[in-house]
């Protein structure tokens, strides 16, 4: 059998980076518990949870500190995060493990495919996506993970009454989200335009200094009816 090809833009590029010796444990011991494989079948996440729990989706969860934060904050929620850079994929396990967090599962793949292929439709109570990458050259805009496309799927896989939050800090991208979102038919935005940054959503040291500095963040909320 052929493997199916991808076809679709990446909105990454990968970047080894540098990987700690504390990371490189972590992948090699705790990746088999915590990791699941990219399978062209859908995930029965119930079974891999182990409960009946709302299932929140991440989508680039970076080095995995917001993650973590988040999972440990409200440990009633499940959480399935998609990193395709090894060195994040190795720091969240850490955090796993230093934190003791019974409800993170990862996937290193790339979001369009785990989409397509893992996960089956009305399955998921939220999705967040915090800084995605905003290729800020206007010519590589393409390349932006926010896309009509995408966003039809994902739409797909949230349960009525489920969500979409996205944050960024580069406003032409926020504004760029807030006309996919808002063409997008089967979603409803919970604000005028943008939304008040919601409590489960911590200020990274990143976000903190630029917000020192005058830089602005959009939150953007939208829900499915």
């Amino acid at each position: 059998m052929i493997p199916q090809r991808s076809s679709h833009i990446r909105s990454y590029v990968l970047r080894q980076g540098r990987i700690s010796n504390a990371q490189q444990r972590c992948l090699d011991t705790l990746l088999p518990i915590y990791g699941i494989p990219y399978l062209s079948q859908s995930l029965d996440l119930e079974n891999i949870f182990g409960r009946t729990a709302t299932k929140i989706l991440e989508i680039g969860f970076g080095m995995g500190e917001t993650t973590a934060a988040i999972a440990q904050s409200h440990p009633q929620n499940d959480y399935l995060a998609l990193e395709v850079h090894t060195p994040g994929v190795g720091s969240l396990l850490k955090q796993i493990e230093e934190l003791d967090l019974k409800n993170i599962r990862l996937i290193q793949h790339d979001a369009v495919e785990v989409l397509r292929d893992m996960l089956a439709d009305n399955i998921l109570d939220g999705v967040h996506i915090f800084f995605p990458d905003p290729w800020h050259k206007a010519r590589h805009n393409k390349r932006r993970l926010i896309q009509p496309p995408f966003v039809a799927q994902l739409v797909k896989k949230i349960k009525p009454g489920g969500y979409i939050h996205v944050a960024t800090d580069w406003q032409d991208y926020a504004e760029q989200v807030l006309a996919v979102l808002s063409s997008e038919k089967s979603l409803e935005n919970t604000a005028a335009n943008y939304a008040p940054r919601p409590a489960y959503r911590p200020l990274t040291k990143f976000e903190q200094r630029g917000l020192r500095l005058g830089h602005g963040v959009w939150d953007l909320v939208f829900k499915k009816p």
